[in-house]
C-alpha cells in the first residue's frame, strides 16, 4: 500500500496521480484527497486534468470521503471544477461516467454537513452540467 501525504509541488502531485491512476488505487486517492487541502487542488493538478483522473477522483470521493466526511467530498468536487481543463474534461465524460458523477452527487445529497447547503450543491451540480 502507496503511504501518501500533501505533496509540495505540482510536478510531485502528477507524479503520484500517476502512479494511483496506473494502480487504480482508489483507497490510496482518497488518502491523498483526505491529506489535500482542497483549496491547493487547481494549483497542484496545473493542466493535467485528464478524464482518467477526474474519475478517480470521483470514484475515490465517492467510495471513501462522502460517507465520512461529506463537506470534505463537497470542498473538492467545487475545487476540482476551478481547475485548468476541467470544462474540457467534462465534457469528453462518456455517459457512465456523467451518472457515476451524478451518484456522488447524490450521496452528497443525502448527505448533512455544515459546509454545504442544499442550494450550493444544486449550483454545483450545474457547473458539473448534471
Amino acid at each position: 500500500k502507496l503511504r501518501v501525504s500533501e505533496p509540495p509541488n505540482a510536478y510531485d502531485f502528477g507524479q503520484i496521480i500517476n502512479a494511483l491512476n496506473a494502480n487504480k488505487d482508489k483507497a490510496a486517492c482518497a488518502d491523498l484527497l483526505t491529506a489535500t487541502d482542497p483549496k491547493t487542488l487547481p494549483v497542484l493538478l496545473s493542466n493535467k486534468l485528464e478524464g482518467e483522473i477526474l474519475l478517480i477522483f470521483i470514484q475515490s470521493l465517492e467510495h471513501y470521503i462522502a460517507g465520512k466526511d461529506p463537506g470534505l467530498a463537497y470542498q473538492h468536487l467545487f475545487y476540482l471544477s476551478k481547475a485548468e481543463r476541467f470544462k474540457v474534461v467534462l465534457a469528453l465524460l462518456s455517459k457512465n461516467e456523467k451518472e457515476e458523477v451524478q451518484h456522488l452527487f447524490d450521496l452528497l445529497t443525502e448527505s448533512h454537513s455544515d459546509q454545504y447547503s442544499l442550494e450550493d450543491l444544486g449550483s454545483l451540480k450545474e457547473v458539473y452540467e448534471l
